[in-house]
C-alpha cells in the first residue's frame, strides 16, 4: 500500500508505505502556527518529489520544509542527532480517510516539557 500526500499546488509529492498509526498535534509556537499534524517515519521510508525551502528555527534541531510555490509545510528532518532516525511527515496533506480515525496524541511543546497533554 502506498500512501500518497501533496502539496496544494503539486509541486512537491511525498509517498509512504504505511498510513500512521498515531498522529502528533504540537502547541510549541511554530507548530501551532502552521496547524501541521505530524507522523514519524524513518527517513528511508519516505519518497520525496519536488523542491521544498527550509526553515531553521529555535534550537537549531529541525528543518522545517515548505513548497516554495503554494508554501505548504511538507515535512521536517533532524538536523541534531538527538532527532534519532525519525522525521515528521505533515499528514494534513494526506487524503483525509488516510488519517480518520487515527489517535492524535496532544504534546506541550509550548512549555517545552514535551508531556502528553489530556482533555
Amino acid at each position: 500500500m502506498t500512501i500518497e500526500a501533496s502539496c496544494h499546488c503539486g509541486a512537491v509529492r511525498i509517498e509512504v508505505d504505511t498510513a500512521p498509526d498515531l498522529l502528533t498535534s504540537c502547541n510549541c509556537s511554530v507548530c501551532r502556527r502552521l496547524g501541521s499534524l505530524w507522523a514519524y517515519y524513518a527517513p528511508n521510508r519516505v519518497r520525496i518529489t519536488g523542491a521544498t525551502v527550509t526553515y531553521r528555527w529555535g534550537d537549531k534541531m529541525l528543518d522545517l520544509h515548505h513548497c516554495g510555490t503554494c508554501g505548504c509545510t511538507t515535512h521536517w528532518t533532524g538536523i541534531d542527532p538527538s532527532v534519532g532516525d525519525r522525521m515528521g511527515v505533515n499528514t494534513r496533506l494526506m487524503d483525509p480517510a488516510v488519517v480518520a480515525g487515527v489517535r492524535i496524541k496532544r504534546v506541550d511543546g509550548a512549555a517545552d516539557t514535551w508531556a502528553e497533554l489530556t482533555d
